[in-house]
């Protein structure tokens, strides 16, 4: 479950899937709305913590620390999402997976969470999981360890303020791929995993619907980990056909924890 740039084995192009949702792109997608405890990382602000935890990391014994997709033979994918970007286009998001019955996980930035805190909240009440996307979504390749290590370190306080946990995964910026020295700082910061994925939306440079529902649909398979954008227009545009497309091969779209094995419960707490 393992991959470095890529994941492991070749991927199934699924071209009856996406000829399917290319047809009912024609019409188009209306915008409407249907609106662990880390040893590194201490506390920071004032804010108070949730009084029920959110579930914190879990090691998965016998998996690579990246891990790039769940099990292949079970009817189930993960959707998961770099949160950043418009809080509003974020809650419109989350709602279109509930109404689909969809659990997702988010991996947060700290700073967008700065803007807006309740969405930690929001994201946890509608049955998600949430993880580090890192504290202002930098370039970590390109910083020095102690720079590195902050910028993993102060997004994991910031949840803890928020949510009483450093979250559920890590998740490097920009990529997910996480180097050695990567791998050995985010373990320092509590998190014993990296979520990697192996379907990859691209769009935060797409524009239109299309790109984004062919893409991911002919890649999708069983124990896919696709990777989205939060607060983007196109993605929250397309989420309705990918959801429907999910559907159709009768998958079921599960937060990263439930792809792997654990157990809803212990994931999906909320924070209130």
């Amino acid at each position: 479950m393992d991959g470095r740039g890529a994941p492991m084995g070749r991927r199934d192009v699924l071209g009856a899937g996406a000829g399917m949702l290319a047809a009912g792109l024609v019409a188009g997608c209306a915008r409407g709305d249907g609106s662990g405890r880390a040893a590194g990382p201490g506390p920071t602000g004032a804010a108070a913590p949730a009084t029920l935890p959110a579930a914190a990391p879990h090691r998965f014994p016998g998996l690579p620390f990246r891990i790039a997709h769940g099990p292949r033979d079970r009817p189930r994918v993960a959707l998961t999402f770099d949160g950043r970007g418009d809080p509003g286009l974020a809650r419109t998001a989350l709602a279109r997976c509930e109404r689909a019955g969809a659990r997702v996980t988010v991996l947060a930035v700290g700073t967008w969470l700065a803007e807006d805190p309740g969405l930690a909240r929001r994201i946890l009440d509608g049955g998600h999981e949430i993880g580090n996307h890192t504290e202002h979504h930098l370039d970590l390749a390109a910083l020095d360890e102690h720079a590195a290590y902050e910028e993993i370190a102060a997004c994991a306080r910031r949840l803890r303020r928020l949510t009483g946990s450093i979250g559920t995964w890590f998740r490097p910026s920009p990529t997910a791929y996480a180097s050695p020295l990567l791998e050995r700082l985010a373990r320092r910061a509590g998190y014993p995993h990296v979520l990697g994925r192996d379907v990859e939306s691209h769009d935060h440079a797409a524009t239109r619907v299309a790109a984004v529902t062919r893409k991911v649909a002919g890649e999708l398979r069983n124990g896919s980990v696709v990777e989205l954008s939060l607060g983007r227009p196109v993605t929250v545009d397309a989420l309705p056909l990918l959801l429907a497309e999910i559907g159709r091969r009768g998958l079921r779209a599960v937060t990263a924890s439930e792809l792997l094995g654990r157990p809803a419960a212990e994931v999906t707490r909320t924070a209130r």
